[in-house]
């Protein structure tokens, strides 16, 4: 039985739409926030909703939201005795969490050991290993070059490198002949040392045609550990998520009782407490290989919250308290169909070009089944220093048609000005046949998919095994075909036209 403790006042460590997120949660609990801000943070959304804030120093994160030492003095300074890290930054830092536990200060997130261990990726292959979970084949990490080059033909090419320390794409580069691998090491090991002052890579078979499904994973401290389902997160440029949906259109029910499973075995194996997901490769043939594990809360946790009812945060919190979880069981039949689109200020005719500058003008879609998470508004500087990322927008429906539509009509109100952003990109792939039928994986976007050009009509073939690709293909159809109509050449309405005229004739 774990010990329940009271938390008084909840600090965010971290800045934009989650930091936002969070202090949501805290209110609706009737906990006091304080938020953390740098230089160029001062007029921010996060800023306005907390409680309380205090300045951290610079724009640049290492010299605000990724010193542990200032985080912790504004803990200290407002009485936070509790502290959420949100997702990036220091959520997946051992030494912030174990700094915390230090302090006498919660940490809402897992042990330092548990994150330590699944942070360095081949001590977790290592570990879930051990109990039973299925991984890419791959090298042990800290090889010489010499050593991968001798077993890089034992595993097969096309092979991928990857940092040992590494996310979010750094230290990351396909390799398809043995050729090209001296420099592809060379150049991992460099971006790697750069990123994470780390260097050590490591080889993996590379899974053709792998779509990324990850599960949700929650565990409390009473022995509880289920997951929630997964998430497909196929649609990515550059190892970098864009859009995600829950369930997935390729898992089947036994699929998902098998990888479920996976994942909480998974997780168990680390002795995981709170939220975390496991990712995972699945082939074209429904074999699945474990990736990685996220030990923190995910950007794309909403459309998990739409599809079990289940707030994610308000449970990462009442976990940190020592209380048991709200939900008992792992989650087998996902209520409706959720997809989010990250709405990121970035050109996507211009090879996704981050954009800075001022939001000028701002119009967020409203409407039954839609959610946005942001943390800009109209006048809000987009700068260089952080994340391209404006806001999340969520939609869901009964069905993944429902959901499609209307992320369509949401992306069709959202409007932006002031600074490029990708929601172009966005209404293009609601559009895309490939991805209203569910054939798409992780290079769909970087190798099938373009901004200027639409795909050829399905054959009859693929619209009679996806019934959704018909509806909507002809949904299309007669937005095509629809009459466009202009404008009258009066300067007001027929409504008030007939009204002066009535009067006129009194």
């Amino acid at each position: 039985m774990s010990e329940q403790r009271t938390i008084k006042k909840i600090l965010v460590a971290n800045r934009g739409e989650i930091a936002v997120r969070v202090i949501r949660a805290c209110r609706d609990l009737g906990i006091p926030t304080v938020a953390v801000y740098s230089e160029a943070d001062r007029t921010s959304l996060h800023v306005r909703y907390a409680d309380e804030a205090v300045f951290i120093g610079a724009p640049a994160p290492r010299e605000s939201y990724l010193k542990i030492s200032k985080i912790l003095d504004a803990a200290k300074q407002t009485g936070a005795d509790a502290i959420h890290p949100g997702y990036g930054f220091l959520s997946e830092k051992p030494d912030f969490s174990q700094a915390c536990q230090d302090e006498g200060i919660i940490f809402i997130g897992p042990n330092p050991h548990s994150i330590a261990r699944m942070g360095d990726k081949q001590a977790a292959r290592e570990t879930v290993k051990r109990a039973g979970v299925p991984v890419v084949p791959g090298t042990e990490p800290g090889l010489r070059d010499e050593d991968i080059l001798a077993l890089a033909p034992t595993i097969g090419f096309p092979v991928i490198v990857k940092a040992v320390a590494g996310g979010g794409g750094k230290g990351m580069r396909t390799v398809r002949t043995p050729e090209e691998l001296p420099a592809a090491l060379a150049t991992a090991r460099r971006e790697a040392e750069s990123a994470f002052g780390d260097g050590r890579v490591y080889l993996e078979k590379l899974v053709e045609g792998a779509r990324h499904i990850e599960f949700q994973i929650l565990a409390d401290t009473h022995g509880n550990t289920i997951h929630l389902g997964e998430r497909e997160c196929s649609i990515q440029r550059r190892h970098q998520k864009l859009v995600e949906e829950s369930p997935s259109i390729f898992v089947d029910p036994d699929l998902r009782r098998r990888m479920g499973e996976m994942a909480v075995r998974a997780a168990e194996a680390v002795g995981y407490i709170n939220a975390g997901t496991i990712e995972c490769l699945v082939d074209k043939d429904k074999n699945f290989y474990f990736l990685e594990m996220n030990t923190r809360l995910q950007v794309e946790h909403p459309v998990t919250e739409l599809v079990t009812g289940i707030d994610l945060v308000k449970e990462q919190i009442r976990i940190a308290r020592g209380r048991r979880m709200g939900p008992t069981q792992s989650l087998m039949e996902p209520k409706g169909w959720a997809i989010e689109c990250r709405i990121n200020a970035e050109d996507p005719y211009n090879n996704f070009m981050p954009s800075t500058g001022k939001i000028t003008s701002l119009n967020i879609p409203t409407g039954p089944g839609v959610r946005v998470d942001s943390g800009v508004y109209a006048g809000f500087e987009i700068t260089p220093f952080y994340d391209s990322m404006i806001a999340k927008l969520i939609c869901w429906g009964e069905d993944r048609g429902e959901a499609i539509l209307r992320m369509r009509r949401a992306l069709e109100e959202y409007t932006i000005m002031g600074v490029k952003h990708n929601i172009p990109f966005h209404q293009n792939l609601m559009n895309s046949f490939s991805f209203i039928a569910g054939a798409f994986d992780t290079k769909f976007v970087e190798e099938r998919f373009s901004m200027t050009n639409y795909e050829d009509v399905p054959s009859e073939e693929e619209l009679e095994t996806a019934a959704i690709a018909a509806t909507l293909f002809a949904h299309r159809q007669r937005q095509l075909a629809s009459q466009v109509v202009t404008r009258g050449e009066r300067d007001t309405s027929n409504w008030k036209w007939v009204g002066r005229w009535e009067r006129m004739h009194r």
